[in-house]
């Protein structure tokens, strides 16, 4: 089997640039393999290779059974990208298409994870609690964010976050194991937003 060459396309990832957006599902590539050779070429093997934690692929690996010589076929992979995506930075994925006969090609395409389109506090998990709590949050723009923890009668307990931070999404530990059952408050200030949650933590 020779001169098998891989023609890429990309739909339903977004603009030009092969944007994703955050925290989304159901994402698709599609992948058009063409036999410009003069036989006919089987079981040929596509394959997305060393793809990053936060992406998941419904299947990593597809198989054209039969491609005719001068003929086309299509893989399609479609794909999950969960909140733990870095934002607004490139990424790579490598695509491989293989013969029985281990030949083997390469393909890179390059794409990137959209920063979030709001701010959004989370709600903490576990919740209930004992005797610490994971607090997530998701910035659609850098600035200065604070989380802070409150008792229920609003006397501040503690600053989780207090700095600076780029658009994407964010995950902090509460450790309560010094304070004493009941409910709590957690709130999160960013640019003009502020938004608050309840938590309980019991003994």
């Amino acid at each position: 089997m020779k001169n098998i060459f891989l023609i890429l396309s990309i739909i339903g990832v977004g603009y030009a640039q092969h944007t994703i957006p955050f925290a989304s599902r159901n994402n698709t590539i599609e992948l058009a393999v063409a036999n410009s050779s003069k036989i006919n070429a089987e079981n040929i093997t596509v394959e997305v290779i060393n793809t990053p934690q936060w992406m998941s692929f419904t299947n990593s690996k597809l198989q054209i059974q039969n491609l005719k010589s001068n003929e086309s076929s299509t893989a399609r992979f479609t794909f999950t990208v969960n909140k733990s995506a870095p934002v607004n930075k490139p990424q790579i994925l490598n695509f491989t298409i293989s013969s029985p006969t281990g030949e083997q090609w390469t393909k890179e395409i390059t794409i990137q994870v959209s920063a979030p389109e709001k701010f959004e506090l989370y709600q903490n998990y576990p919740n209930p609690f004992n005797p610490s709590t994971t607090i997530e949050y998701a910035l659609p723009r850098s600035g200065n964010v604070v989380l802070k923890v409150y008792d229920a009668i609003g006397k501040e307990v503690l600053t989780l976050v207090n700095e600076a931070q780029e658009a994407g999404y964010y995950s902090t530990k509460f450790d309560a194991s010094k304070l004493s059952s009941g409910m709590y408050i957690y709130k999160l200030t960013s640019d003009k937003f502020n938004e608050v949650k309840k938590m309980s933590l019991i003994k």
